[in-house]
């Protein structure tokens, strides 16, 4: 039997490939920061639940190897993440350093611990959950961007650098998602000159696709053997890039651009 180890299970997209993966007949140790408030999880089979923030870098280090010593682990899901949106100018240094320090220092920590054991086991898979976001850019998420964007980056460094050990390294990046990140996990800057038009712009943005869906891809990812980096999850995620490859990137960000205008002007 088969091990997934994921980090922020204790909702939306976590939560679904936990289950996911678990029905699929894999063991599954799920982390969250307070597994306490887990009800869910819990009840289940084949499901261990640990804790873990993965900005506590000494917590990292001694989840994993707690995790290590009870199975033998065959994939990493780096799926804990938050979304900050606002204005530049409105967010606070805390805000900006907290985004980079869950969405992009906590993963490649995360991911840093978990080597040495792929390693000398010559095996083993990194999955991130990016998003769309790190493939293309909209306005009032630019720190958001910066960590996504920095993940593909890092990602598909990783994929060349580990590929001697045989450890594989792969993203999925959805588009919007029906997950709390609108509620707790989203961060919003204020700032009275934008209020309006942030306002305006996140009514814009569509969220078609589930959590069980893009957990659906991510399944895909840890099974299907391919010498693959990058894989869309969702219709729109899907269609949006596919349309940046088409007519390029520069023309790509005109079209945002416009969007942006039309939606300022409604």
């Amino acid at each position: 039997m088969k091990t997934i180890f994921i980090t922020g299970a204790s909702s939306g997209i976590g939560k679904a490939s936990a289950k996911f993966f678990r029905a699929k007949g894999w063991n599954v140790i799920a982390t969250m920061r307070s597994p306490e408030k887990e009800t869910e999880l819990t009840q289940l089979e084949n499901i261990t639940i640990l804790p873990l923030d993965i900005t506590d870098a000494e917590q990292i280090l001694s989840t994993v190897k707690k995790a290590t010593s009870l199975h033998d682990i065959d994939v990493v899901l780096n799926n804990a993440g938050y979304g900050l949106f606002g204005a530049m100018e409105a967010l606070s240094n805390e805000q900006i350093t907290q985004q980079v320090n869950t969405n992009l220092i906590g993963t490649m920590q995360v991911t840093q611990a978990f080597i040495p054991y792929f390693r000398e086991k010559q095996k083993g898979s990194f999955i991130t959950v990016t998003s769309i976001a790190g493939l293309m850019a909209y306005p009032f998420g630019s720190v958001y961007h910066a960590t996504k964007w920095a993940l593909e980056g890092w990602s598909e460094s990783l994929s060349i650098e580990l590929s001697m050990f045989n450890i594989g390294v792969k993203t999925v990046s959805p588009s919007g998602t029906n997950t709390n990140f609108s509620g707790s996990s989203l961060d919003l800057g204020s700032h009275p000159i934008y209020n309006e038009t942030i306002e305006k712009t996140m009514g814009g943005f569509s969220s078609p696709s589930t959590p069980e869906e893009i957990a659906e891809i991510i399944y895909e990812a840890a099974t299907d053997n391919k010498d693959q980096l990058r894989y869309l999850a969702g219709q729109n995620a899907n269609q949006r890039y596919a349309r940046r490859l088409e007519i390029g990137p520069e023309a790509f960000r005109k079209e945002i651009l416009q969007w942006f205008t039309d939606i300022r002007n409604s």
